[in-house]
């Protein structure tokens, strides 16, 4: 059996990969586990995981806090504010392949959209809360 966390991540990423209305907004396919350098802004990556053992006296399952950035070096924070947008509507209470697990629910839990220090770059972060059983 594979990893929890990892199938959930593969999930995720296939799911975002294949939103027309954020590829739309990216400009492709633009979802990184490790961001290719030169890549053009916008883009999304994978930040922090966290999984725990969610298990109850009976079944197994585990919950997970997984992050995702969101990168723009548009004028304003508005770009990084509608490509959250995509991904909550992509995600949040969404149903999700796995082959080993199975999702219980998955949770937009919180965003928030800043300045980096550079003055140029907007950066998203969205927190998502998803619990997994084996199947």
């Amino acid at each position: 059996m594979s990893s929890p966390g990892l199938e959930l991540q593969k999930a995720i990423y296939l799911k975002l990969r294949n939103d027309v209305p954020l590829v739309t907004l990216l400009g492709g396919a633009k979802i990184y586990d490790d961001t290719p350098q030169r890549t053009e802004f916008p883009y999304v990556t994978f930040g922090r995981s966290v999984m725990r053992d969610w298990s109850t006296g009976t079944d197994k399952g585990h919950e997970h806090i997984v992050t995702l950035h969101v990168w723009s070096r548009a004028a304003g924070r508005r770009q990084v504010h509608e490509i959250i947008s995509a991904i909550e509507a992509a995600l949040h209470d969404q149903p999700l392949s796995m082959a080993d697990f199975r999702i219980v629910n998955l949770r937009h839990e919180n965003s928030d959209a800043r300045r980096d220090p550079d003055g140029e770059t907007y950066h998203g972060a969205v927190r998502y809360r998803a619990t997994t059983e084996p199947q």
